[in-house]
């Protein structure tokens, strides 16, 4: 997957923004305010991209042994998040399976009101 794919699939999630919240370098996507996914500009262009996402403590632990691309969150909770790296040999459909994954566990952590807010909004 390119930055540029990967960029306008987090994007076209229901009611995803982008910030730059740590440094210039660092872009964070989020939903309902909360990230699900974040990844370093400056790797994608050294050719070493990767992104951190959001998973279930189980699941995270499963992808881990099952994948070699598939590491404990880098700066993050390594219970809830994982950095994958994306020149690995992971395909671009498993990879938007584990950023929907990551969108889902934030946005079912969201109030219900805020939840109805997003869901409403046109794509």
């Amino acid at each position: 997957m390119n930055l540029e794919t990967y960029y306008e699939y987090c994007l076209s999630k229901k009611g995803v923004t982008e910030h730059f919240p740590f440094d210039e370098d660092t872009l964070v996507f989020k939903v309902g305010g909360k990230m699900f996914a974040l990844s370093s500009l400056s790797q994608w262009e050294k050719g070493n991209p990767s992104v951190n996402l959001k998973c279930d403590p189980e699941y995270a632990q499963e992808l881990r042994a099952q994948y070699d691309a598939i590491q404990p969150g880098f700066h993050m909770s390594k219970v809830h998040w994982n950095t994958i790296a994306l020149n690995e040999g992971l395909s671009d459909q498993f990879l938007e399976e584990l950023i929907d994954h990551s969108y889902e566990l934030v946005f079912k952590s969201l109030t219900k009101k805020l939840q109805t807010e997003i869901q409403e909004l046109e794509n």
